[in-house]
C-alpha cells in the first residue's frame, strides 16, 4: 500500500532490496537531509544577519524549504543515533573555521556534498528527493559565490535599492535626456532605460543601437551625477557596455539565472511579475526586486490583461524582495496601492508625458510619503 508517506517506486526501479537494506538507504537519507537543511539554516542566518541581504535570505530559505517537504516520515522513523559508529565524530579542521567567510564556505561545501548523496540513493526508492537535490544543488552553486562576495558595489546597490520607492521607467519620447533630468531633479533615484525592437527616435526612424547606446550612456551619467540607480531593460550587452546598475527582465526574456552569470553578482536584476506564481520564481531565481503588474490597463503592454488590486495586496504580503507596482499608474491611484499594501510604484507615463516632469515626480513622492 503506498501512502502519502510512502516514496512511490517507479517502474523499473529494483523493488527485491532486503528490509534491512531499505532501512538502512532510508537512515541515509535522514541523515543527509538533517545535514543539508542545518547546512542551509547557517547559510540563511549568515545572508540574515552578517550580509543583511533579504535576497539571499529568501533564497536560502527556499532551499531549505523545498527539502523540509521531501523528508518524509518513514525516514524520520528510520533513525538510531545509539548504533550509529559515526555520531558525535568531529574533526580538527572544524576548530579552524575563525572567519565567517570560512564558516559559510564549509557548510556550503557540506550542503553540496549532503545532496550529491540524496541524489545518489535517492534515484531507487525517491525519485522525487533525487531529482529536488540535484536542482538544488546547482542552485547552491551559484548562491554560495554571492554569499562569499564581499560586500562591495552590489552590497551597496542593494542598500540604495530599498530606499527606491519610485521607479522611472522610459519610453523613446522626445528630449528623453531632459524628462529625465527633470524626473531627477524631482526626486527619483531608480531608472530604467526601455527601448524595446520597434521603437522609434525623435525623427520617426526607427532606433538603432547606436542609438540606443548613446541615450543609454547619457541617461547613466545623468543617474551618477544625480546618485541613483540605472537599469537598462533586457539588454545585458547594451547594461554592460554603459556600466549599468543593472538589468530588468521580462517572462519571455533571458532566465535571471544565465543573466547573473553575464552580470556576475554585484548588478541587480529585475523581474516583471503577472501573477504571485511568478514572483515567488524570481524570488527563487535570486531576483533583487520584481515589478508587480500591470495594475491597469495600459499602453505600455498592450493585450495585457490588468491584474488590479488583488495581485498587489497578494505580493505585498508574500514577496521578500523590494516590488513595484506598475501599469497606468498615476498619483491619484497611489492611496488605494498604498491601502493594498504597496510601498512602491514604477510609471512611464505619468512622468515622460507630464507637462512637468519634475513637479509630476514630487507629486508621486508625495502621495507616496517619500524622499525617492
Amino acid at each position: 500500500m503506498v501512502t502519502s508517506d510512502t516514496p512511490s517506486r517507479p517502474a523499473g526501479a529494483p523493488s527485491g532490496a532486503a528490509p534491512a537494506e531499505l532501512a538502512a538507504v532510508h537512515r541515509l537519507l535522514d541523515a543527509n537531509l538533517d545535514r543539508a537543511r542545518e547546512g542551509l539554516r547557517v547559510l540563511e542566518d549568515w545572508a540574515r544577519f552578517g550580509l543583511e541581504r533579504s535576497d539571499l535570505v529568501a533564497r536560502t530559505k527556499d532551499l531549505r524549504q523545498r527539502l523540509g517537504r521531501l523528508h518524509r516520515d518513514a525516514y524520520k522513523r528510520a533513525r538510531h543515533t545509539a548504533t550509529d559508529p559515526a555520531a558525535g565524530l568531529g574533526h580538527p579542521a572544524q576548530a579552524e573555521r575563525q572567519q565567517p567567510r570560512a564558516v559559510v564556505a564549509a557548510n556550503a561545501a557540506r550542503v553540496q556534498e549532503a545532496l550529491r548523496v540524496l541524489e545518489e540513493f535517492g534515484r531507487s526508492v525517491d525519485p522525487q528527493l533525487a531529482a529536488e537535490a540535484a536542482a538544488i544543488r546547482y542552485r547552491l552553486y551559484d548562491l554560495e559565490v554571492e554569499l562569499l562576495a564581499r560586500d562591495g558595489a552590489g552590497g551597496q546597490r542593494r542598500r540604495q535599492l530599498l530606499d527606491c520607492h519610485l521607479y522611472l521607467v522610459t519610453s523613446p519620447v522626445p528630449g528623453l535626456e531632459p524628462v529625465v533630468a527633470a524626473a531627477l531633479a524631482g526626486g527619483v533615484r531608480l531608472v530604467q532605460y526601455r527601448a524595446k525592437e520597434g521603437s522609434v527616435g525623435d525623427d520617426g526612424s526607427p532606433l538603432t543601437d547606436g542609438v540606443r547606446l548613446q541615450q543609454a550612456r547619457a541617461l547613466r551619467q545623468l543617474c551618477a551625477r544625480h546618485g541613483a540607480l540605472f537599469i537598462v531593460n533586457d539588454r545585458i550587452d547594451l547594461a554592460l557596455a554603459v556600466d549599468a546598475d543593472g538589468v530588468h527582465l521580462g517572462q519571455g526574456d533571458l532566465p535571471p539565472a544565465v543573466a547573473r552569470r553575464l552580470l556576475g553578482p554585484e548588478r541587480l536584476i529585475g523581474r516583471s511579475t503577472h501573477a504571485i506564481e511568478q514572483l515567488h520564481q524570481a524570488v527563487a531565481d535570486g531576483c533583487d526586486y520584481a515589478g508587480v503588474g500591470p495594475v491597469n490597463a495600459t499602453p505600455t503592454k498592450p493585450g495585457r490583461e490588468p491584474v488590479g488590486l488583488a495581485y498587489v495586496r497578494e505580493a505585498a504580503a508574500a514577496s521578500a524582495i523590494p516590488c513595484f507596482a506598475i501599469g497606468g499608474i498615476t498619483a491619484a491611484g497611489v492611496p488605494a496601492l498604498r491601502q493594498a499594501g504597496a510601498e512602491r510604484v514604477a510609471v512611464v507615463r505619468a512622468i515622460t508625458e507630464a507637462a512637468d516632469p519634475a513637479a509630476a515626480s514630487r507629486e508621486l513622492l508625495a502621495a507616496l510619503e517619500r524622499e525617492h
